[in-house]
């Protein structure tokens, strides 16, 4: 088993940040400085702020997507800044679910297709990882004949499950959505949330949007411009 997926549990932290800045280029007019912010393991934490004003690159910052910054990083225990990419990509797929803004189901592979596909890059038993699958199709009600459909033949909620099932496939530490509701109507927002949050168990989340009617839902709510005024530090009540 991968080594980087064994360091990394039992953390009391999935994220801590210090004196994070980053900008495009030096001739940009954007930058994002964080100076302190810390999310304790099994929390679910609302992340909102303007359009614009860089929620998805801290998202990818935080995930290893994006690598051009100074400070310190650590997720899950692991300062990012010392893996290298290929280490990254290997970290990201052992501990990190991600689900996208229009959950990126790719159209003529099957719903299970989907969940599976990106975990051929996990390191971990594929006897545990099918194990797994069953219990969290279980739990989403995703048949066994429903994900044999095409995904381009899912409707918009069944999409939502597959997209929820991919992200949690393989029980990772931490979950990152960013803005997944943002095309959905409010009924449909409100179960989107319900049933993430109920299938996450003991995975971080961190939810990404500039939907304030979201926020309720969550342990934490933080909005990026108070992160680049002073910094919060999750450990102080």
């Amino acid at each position: 088993m991968d080594m980087l997926f064994l360091c990394v549990v039992f953390m009391p932290h999935s994220l801590s940040i210090k004196d994070l800045y980053f900008t495009w280029s030096k001739h940009s007019d954007f930058t994002l400085r964080i100076p302190n912010w810390q999310v304790k393991s099994a929390e679910n934490v609302f992340l909102y702020g303007r359009s614009g004003e860089g929620k998805s690159t801290l998202l990818n910052l935080i995930s290893g997507i994006e690598n051009r910054y100074s400070g310190n990083i650590q997720v899950l225990g692991q300062d990012m800044a010392k893996l290298n990419q290929r280490q990254k990509d290997t970290f990201r797929a052992n501990n990190i679910g991600i689900i996208f803004q229009q959950f990126n189901l790719l159209p003529y592979l099957s719903a299970e297709q989907n969940i599976l596909l990106a975990q051929e890059f996990k390191s971990v038993n594929k006897t545990l990882k099918f194990e797994n699958l069953a219990s969290i199709c279980d739990r989403l009600e995703l048949s066994s004949q429903l994900l044999k459909q095409k995904a381009m033949t899912l409707s918009v909620g069944q999409q939502q499950r597959v997209a929820v099932a991919r992200a949690l496939y393989g029980s990772p530490s931490l979950i990152i959505a960013d803005e997944p509701t943002s095309a959905l109507d409010t009924q449909s927002r409100e179960q989107f949330i319900r049933l993430l949050l109920d299938s996450a168990h003991t995975s971080t989340v961190i939810f990404v949007s500039h939907d304030m009617s979201l926020a309720s839902h969550f342990d934490q709510q933080i909005g990026l411009a108070q992160l680049q005024q002073q910094g919060i530090d999750n450990n102080v009540a």
